[in-house]
């Protein structure tokens, strides 16, 4: 389940609701800080390092819980308002709720009644 290396993805999620892009990423055992979420452009990248904290092991006898370093990447399909993108985390799931950006309309001078006015 590897990205590079030792690198692991965690389960994530991309749904789109009426206002905005939501990315969901499935990862219990963290806390707020351990998490780092950049956005360039049109590409959400979350990462961290989830540690092990059970220190009196000896072995595992099974293992399907990833540790260390982790990354995961979402190209999102279309523009979001960056200054408005939240991100929480609660219950083992972080999300980063990243705002559609809205239209804009641009006026247009009428340069043609400026002209004869001056």
């Amino acid at each position: 389940m590897g990205l590079h290396g030792n690198i692991w993805r965690p389960p994530t999620d991309v749904y789109e609701t009426a206002d905005a892009m939501v990315v969901r990423v499935e990862i219990a055992g963290m806390t707020e800080g351990d998490f780092t979420v950049d956005l360039d452009r049109r590409t959400l990248a979350i990462s961290g390092r989830r540690l092990d904290r059970s220190g009196s092991k000896i072995a595992y006898q099974q293992m399907e819980v990833s540790f260390g370093e982790f990354r995961t990447e979402v190209q999102l399909p279309g523009a979001v308002d960056q200054a408005g993108v939240e991100a929480t985390y609660r219950d083992g799931f972080l999300i980063v709720t990243l705002p559609k950006a809205g239209a804009r309309r641009v006026p247009v001078a009428d340069l043609t009644s400026a002209k004869k006015a001056g």
